[in-house]
């Protein structure tokens, strides 16, 4: 595992905070009809859009170009959350079907079109874009828009929480940006379809959905189906998402890739969160909330065996992990506190954020999770951004087939038996010029008597008085250690795990401190 701290300024994304959620108050009620699609049909299957994107691929990458008017392109955050779609127009909602679709209207940060069209019993319907679909409200002073040349991306509900409610399940919208949720979330963290050069020496790149097509689900399904065809400089892309919701909603991802250019940085099924301060990491922040953040820390599974816990940071400079994996069972962006009272923020309800597991399905080979943080000042950035970089060179020539399930949710998908870290603080140590780290841990299956013995390991520093004790409130275990920094002190990677003789008890707690 390697870190960097600074050099990676110039390629700071600024992330705009989700905006198009919750445009609308969607109702269970069925009234007005299906809005029609357009007339023209053309066979449609999913390697439609592999074609298509092989074909993309081969011609010279062409910028997309709005055709928005400028009082459109202007629009403020508030105008445009004033533009909602009518419940009423929800695609398949009169036929009762148990997954309603709706669109999203260009302007704003969403200037580019993205083309929408609904698959019905094999052929594609090319939705257009009506003014008829919006609400317009009084302070979007251009009025209603008279034509767009597609939309600005789609949302998809689906009964989660209530059977008579349809709650959003799913939306994509800006550049290849998606996100899901869980029943009982509020949405939170975002995935991407592709990361191209994060937080690297180059500029990011932003891949970008430009077409999506949801295939017409029929009565009683369980699950949807959407396709995304995917362009930027670098690299085209199909992708497949069968969609299906729970108390974890689950995507089920399957990817085709092809090569403009050498891509030197390739970001695969990237997750990207908020994380302002916590309990490790509170800086100077004045304010009433204990904490605030989408996601608390960065969880990596092997197929090996090892599961590692990294606490997520808010640093004075970009920051970049990265844990190398020969062999990868899983990885997310967790948020493990779900209590209220470790936030009391009525509004955001940061405890009801949802994690994401990425689960590869097959064998990725070798190749390292990558974790990006970013300092920000507040709240309205997304700063962190983690995903799988293959060992493997991708360039032009064959393409690139990954499948990977997705999970959102609070509660993990995996089972096991080992402990996992719920809680880690930093303060003074007793030492003179010392750090104290205490570190809790959940209650474990594994059965056995004996002591329980903190290992703790430094990349530089000292290590001093490590000691474990039962955490009665939670009936798991807390471990405290000392770390007395080099001089001059220096950032220091620190491990730590629980055993018992030689039974390992717990994931392993993974952390850079930076002094």
């Amino acid at each position: 595992m390697t870190s960097h701290g600074n050099g990676f300024e110039k390629a700071r994304a600024r992330c705009v905070r989700w905006v198009g959620v919750a445009l609308a108050t969607l109702s269970g009620t069925a009234c007005a009809a299906t809005p029609p699609a357009s007339a023209a049909t053309a066979a449609f299957s999913g390697d439609s859009v592999v074609q298509k994107a092989r074909a993309l691929a081969a011609r010279p990458y062409q910028e997309p170009r709005s055709t928005l008017p400028e009082s459109y392109k202007t629009l403020n955050y508030d105008a445009y959350r004033d533009i909602r779609f009518r419940p009423e127009k929800s695609w398949w909602r009169q036929e009762g079907l148990p997954f309603q679709a709706q669109f999203f209207h260009p302007g704003f940060f969403f200037l580019h079109p993205v083309a929408m069209h609904e698959v019905v019993d094999g052929r594609e319907h090319t939705v257009r874009f009506s003014p008829d679909y919006f609400t317009y409200g009084p302070l979007v002073k251009p009025g209603p828009l008279k034509q767009a040349d597609g939309f600005a991306g789609m949302r998809l509900t689906h009964p989660i929480n209530r059977k008579e409610h349809f709650d959003e399940v799913g939306v994509f919208q800006g550049a290849s940006y998606f996100r899901s949720l869980g029943a009982g979330n509020l949405y939170g963290l975002s995935a991407r379809g592709l990361a191209i050069d994060t937080a690297g020496p180059r500029p990011e790149e932003f891949p970008s959905f430009r077409e999506l097509w949801l295939e017409k689900p029929a009565p009683g399904d369980t699950r949807v189906v959407v396709h995304a065809l995917m362009d930027s400089q670098s690299v085209t892309g199909a992708y497949r998402f069968t969609i299906t919701p729970g108390a974890n909603t689950v995507f089920d991802v399957e990817v085709t890739l092809f090569a403009r250019k050498p891509v030197e940085q390739l970001g695969v099924a990237p997750l990207t969160s908020m994380y302002l301060f916590g309990e490790n990491d509170r800086g100077d922040y004045d304010d009433f909330r204990p904490e605030v953040h989408d996601s608390d820390g960065l969880f990596v599974w092997t197929k090996g065996g090892e599961q590692l816990w990294r606490p997520l940071q808010n640093p004075q400079h970009v920051n970049v992990s990265s844990f190398h994996v020969d062999g990868l069972r899983a990885f997310g962006l967790l948020q493990r506190d779900t209590a209220f009272t470790s936030y009391e923020d009525l509004e955001a309800r940061y405890e009801r954020r949802p994690s994401a597991w990425v689960e590869p399905v097959g064998d990725w080979g070798a190749g390292v999770v990558r974790l990006a943080e970013l300092p920000t000042p507040d709240e309205t950035n997304d700063n962190i951004v983690a995903f799988w970089m293959p060992d493997q060179p991708f360039g032009p020539g064959a393409p690139l087939r990954l499948a990977y399930r997705l999970h959102w949710g609070s509660r993990s998908p995996f089972a096991t038996k080992n402990a996992f870290v719920t809680a880690t603080r930093v303060a003074a140590g007793d030492t003179k010029g010392a750090r104290r780290f205490i570190l809790d841990f959940s209650p474990s299956d594994a059965a056995g008597d004996g002591p329980v013995e903190a290992v703790v390991t430094a990349a530089s520093g000292q290590v001093l008085r490590p000691t474990v004790a039962r955490h009665e409130p939670s009936g798991g275990w807390r471990a405290t250690f000392e770390l007395l920094p080099t001089t001059p002190a220096a950032p220091t990677e620190l491990r730590a795990f629980l055993k018992r003789g030689p039974e390992t008890l717990t994931e392993t707690w993974s952390y850079l401190w930076i002094p």
